[in-house]
């Protein structure tokens, strides 16, 4: 890739889904079955390989969380048999003609990344592979794992990657129930061992994508991604920030960011929220200071907006004892708290990494007797057991508090209008409320 001098390269999409053959999907979670389906849609025959038994059986049975046009995709999927399988056998990969590897990349509650999963799922890519195959990592990891975990094994098992198998990192752009932007609208980045590595992973991946950008190397578009969620990751910290500034000058930071945002260059709107959650803001910036740690280099405005992040749940609980201490003696303890919404993002049933959970958790040690309302999520797993969600729509009148945390749309909360003291976390709603 040295011709391109490091420059990106930006390629219209003009892949052949017959020329293709099979493409392997490698792990079906929130980026692994839309890629699936997306890949199906535009023509190529597709077979999707996950470890677990449960989820194959979800969707087959249609029981997953995706948008309306994609299960719309995975009615007309399942029922073509002949262009669209599900496995649990890594066996499969052989038979493939393309492989995506598409694993969650979590980290531990130490913050430290957690590779079993990937490493798993490279382990079998490589013991599987053979000659001709085009092999693209779309995991966010750390800089330099495409070469690690997929180069290098396969050189050792007499696969040179270029000459016999194509290899290239092409980060997932996937934003769950996000209807505006889904894949096909979405640009890829393409970071490749060689030429002919890259021209290979843009003509699959160039069925999902409108363009595609080739960096110099899988370890550019490795370091692309992370780049894309830190710079998330720290204006979400800002935006927090200056949330907590407009409350201390009675300003509304929802009108200020709307103003700032009319302006068309220079400033992106980010939103306030109770903290983030889910499979990208929380973990990818600890991935890169993870690396660097290991090399005795620092983030410091990086590693200030993750503790920030980490910390806004608290915050939340510290903001709920000031309201709450205005309507009762004991404050927060042994009053009853209704948490609305417990998934990570508007749309989801997905709870990983949710403030909510820690919210809940942080309340319960204070004192509180918290209850939880989401029409998506009907139950959710803490340290004490199982927390069943209340039936809806619940009557606020029966809480000394009741925070909003995630308001989905297509559901009725207008309950909410009735609910006081209503703590607005999500700075979206109308009527009588307080700001976090």
């Amino acid at each position: 890739m040295t011709a391109h001098h490091g420059a990106a390269l930006a390629h219209a999409r003009t892949a052949d889904p017959a020329s293709m053959g099979t493409v392997a999907i490698v792990g079906l979670g929130y980026v692994g079955l839309p890629t699936a389906l997306s890949l199906h849609h535009a023509g190529a025959a597709v077979v999707g390989i996950d470890i677990s038994a449960a989820r194959i059986r979800g969707i087959r049975r249609g029981i997953v969380d995706l948008t309306a046009s994609d299960h719309e995709r995975l009615g007309r999927a399942t029922a073509d048999s002949d262009r669209f399988t599900l496995t649990r056998s890594a066996d499969a990969i052989a038979a493939a003609d393309a492989v995506i590897v598409c694993v969650p990349t979590p980290i531990d509650d130490h913050h430290v990344p957690d590779l079993r999963a990937l490493a798993a799922a490279t382990r079998a890519v490589c013991r599987h592979a053979r000659r001709g195959q085009t092999i693209i990592l779309t995991s966010t990891a750390y800089v330099g794992s495409t070469r690690q975990l997929l180069v290098e094994p396969l050189r050792a098992r007499g696969l040179e990657p270029g000459r016999d198998v194509c290899v290239a990192f092409s980060p997932e752009r996937i934003d769950p129930a996000n209807v505006a932007f889904p894949q096909e609208l979405v640009p890829r980045v393409i970071g490749a061992t060689s030429e002919r590595c890259a021209e290979r992973a843009e003509a699959v991946i160039g069925l999902v994508a409108p363009t595609t950008t080739r960096v110099s190397s899988p370890e550019a578009a490795e370091m692309t991604k992370l780049y894309e969620n830190v710079f998330r990751a720290v204006n979400i910290s800002l935006a927090n920030e200056l949330a907590d500034a407009c409350r201390e000058l009675s300003l509304s930071p929802r009108e200020v960011i709307d103003a700032a945002a009319t302006k068309p260059f220079g400033f992106m709107p980010f939103r306030p929220g109770p903290g983030v959650g889910g499979h990208c803001i929380p973990c990818d910036p600890h991935y890169l200071m993870w690396q660097l740690r290991a090399r005795q280099v620092h983030m410091p405005l990086v590693e200030r907006a993750m503790t920030a992040i980490a910390l806004r749940p608290a915050q939340v609980v510290d903001r709920a004892a000031d309201v709450i201490s205005n309507e009762r003696t004991r404050g927060l303890a042994g009053a009853r708290i209704l948490v609305v919404g417990v998934s990570y993002k508007p749309g989801v049933a997905d709870v990983r990494e949710s403030s909510a959970l820690v919210l809940i958790a942080t309340l319960r040690r204070r004192g509180a007797e918290v209850f939880y309302y989401d029409p998506l999520v009907p139950v959710v797993e803490t340290a004490s057991g199982p927390l069943i969600s209340v039936a809806g729509p619940p009557d606020p009148a029966e809480y000394d508090l009741v925070i909003a945390h995630t308001v989905h749309p297509g559901h009725d909360h207008g309950f909410l209008a009735d609910a006081w003291p209503l703590l607005d976390c999500t700075y979206s709603l109308e009527g009588r409320r307080i700001e976090l």
